[in-house]
């Protein structure tokens, strides 16, 4: 009699139910996968069977054919071992086939028939409870990232022999209790107040830090560009309990989370290498994948030696930088990622790194010059909120032994701006703007309205600056974050004249 076990696929970020259906046929001995599978899935027959005779279990000398439906879902990974080998147990008579009823079944099996860990357990977990399953069946090391999910009862699986002895009825798996006592690996930055001199740069990354806005420093070599940027995780607000089940879902589907971390509270900071390549950046591969700036949602990107990414890494990420998704093409169909990443990018002037430096004279011609400096295209410029030039630190201030202002009371400015932001979004239509730089242009109207002395003096900006009108509407979003550090309801010209000073004098290049 035809067995059925439901399991889950993950596609993109997203699950997907599948039916495990396990039925004899005529035939030699053996095990035959249809559904769609990949090769890891193929092999799974050989590791079923080794697991299932490991467990003190006969298995089937029978022709058994698995099918994994619906078919036109690509089924990719080792997560349907436990329930397929669970569907030969029942259909070998071992135990009633109701048993696994309202049940969702994951797991890799090793050949002794021990329950391994399986990616994407979170998207499944909440695939689960969203089609009405009350019970789910996971590896004992992935419990906890599960039991995330509210009204989903958890049973920590450990192997294929403590499975069948629970259903069995001989030996209960009490389901899993969710503790807080994860430790999540804090990355530990710098603090602020160990950065010496810097005090506009640092100006600059606490008004980005409140309002999510990308940042472009340039500067000499050695100024400390690279310092203060990975000091910024210690000046970040906190995430709300949705942005990280938004970002843990990612890095479970990346297979990335962090052992012993079920979930990631703590604002994610990546900075690739310049050699990446661009499916590396935006995600791609046969079966897409999450890139970077996936991997960075709700978090920092920071580019180090910004020009020296290919023109063609940088240029793809345009797109995201507008819409905060990005979406992978493929002949097989298309898979959309979140990528709501605050971009924060570091440069030198020029090739030898001391055009326009105060004291060491640049040794570059004036075409080459102009040519590094256009390999940052202007549309991608448009699209940085604050450009700022980091200088070269006086010897006085390096030596001193005075220490700036720490990190913690920067932070709590910062929470404070964001907090302000949150009330100001959180009821009407705004529902899912977390931070100024994400609003559109209707909540640009509503909330960023210009006094008369500001508007006169945008007036000038845009026909001395000439700015687009994406730089129109990001300069507002700017006043908007620095009126917020400030307290104030109202945008006022001193708030829009610190916005301003932000924009590149001249477009470089």
């Amino acid at each position: 009699m035809l067995s059925r076990v439901y399991s889950c696929a993950v596609v993109g970020l997203e699950g997907v139910i599948v039916e495990v259906e396990v039925d004899y046929t005529n035939g030699l001995p053996g095990v035959t996968i249809v559904g769609l599978p990949d090769a890891a899935v193929q092999e799974s027959r050989e590791r079923v069977q080794t697991a299932v005779k490991n467990a003190g279990l006969h298995f089937p000398r029978h022709r058994i054919v698995v099918n994994l439906a619906p078919a036109v879902v690509r089924k990719e990974g080792p997560a349907y071992d436990l329930p397929i080998a669970l569907g030969v147990i029942l259909l070998a008579g071992h135990l009633p086939h109701d048993v696994v009823d309202g049940t969702l079944v994951v797991g890799e099996l090793s050949l002794d028939g021990v329950v391994r860990h399986t990616r994407g357990i979170l998207p499944m977990a909440a695939t689960a409870r969203a089609n009405g399953y009350k019970r789910m069946f996971v590896p004992e090391v992935d419990a906890p990232e599960a039991a995330l999910i509210p009204d989903l009862e958890v049973i920590p699986v450990k192997s294929l022999a403590d499975l069948y002895d629970h259903l069995a009825g001989r030996r209960l798996i009490q389901p899993y209790q969710p503790s807080e006592n994860f430790l999540e690996p804090l990355f530990t930055p710098t603090d602020f107040s160990e950065i010496k001199g810097q005090e506009h740069v640092k100006r600059a990354l606490e008004v980005a830090a409140a309002g999510g806005h990308n940042v472009l420093m340039v500067g000499s070599p050695g100024a400390g560009k690279t310092l203060i940027a990975r000091a910024l995780p210690g000046i970040l607000p906190e995430m709300s309990i949705e942005e990280s089940l938004d970002v843990t879902r990612i890095y479970s589907v990346a297979d990335q989370l962090p052992v012993g971390t079920p979930l990631i509270k703590h604002r994610p900071f990546r900075s690739p290498h310049h050699t990446i390549s661009h499916a590396g950046l935006v995600g791609g591969g046969n079966i897409p994948k999450p890139g970077e700036i996936s991997l960075a949602h709700r978090g920092v990107l920071f580019l180090d030696e910004f020009p020296e990414f290919g023109t063609r890494v940088l240029e793809v990420m345009r797109q995201p930088m507008e819409d905060k998704v990005v979406t992978i093409s493929r002949a097989k169909g298309s898979l959309t990622f979140s990528a709501n990443f605050q971009l924060i990018a570091a440069m030198n002037p020029c090739p030898c790194g001391y055009y326009g430096d105060s004291l060491k004279p640049c040794t570059c011609a004036p075409a080459m010059v102009t040519k590094y400096q256009k390999r940052i295209s202007g549309p991608l410029l448009d699209r940085i909120d604050i450009h700022i030039e980091v200088p070269r630190v006086d010897y006085e201030k390096l030596s001193g032994n005075k220490l700036g202002e720490s990190s913690e009371a920067i932070r709590k400015r910062v929470q404070t701006a964001r907090d302000i932001q949150n009330n100001r979004f959180s009821n009407g239509e705004a529902r899912d703007v977390v931070c100024n730089a994400d609003m559109r242009i209707g909540e640009v109207r509503q909330f960023c309205q210009l006094q008369p002395e500001g508007q006169s003096l945008m007036r000038a900006a845009m026909s001395q600056l000439n700015l687009s009108a994406r730089a129109y509407h990001r300069i507002l979003k700017l006043s908007r974050t620095i009126a917020d550090l400030a307290g104030s309801e109202e945008i006022l010209s001193t708030h829009l004249a610190e916005a301003l000073q932000y924009r590149p004098k001249i477009m470089m290049g």
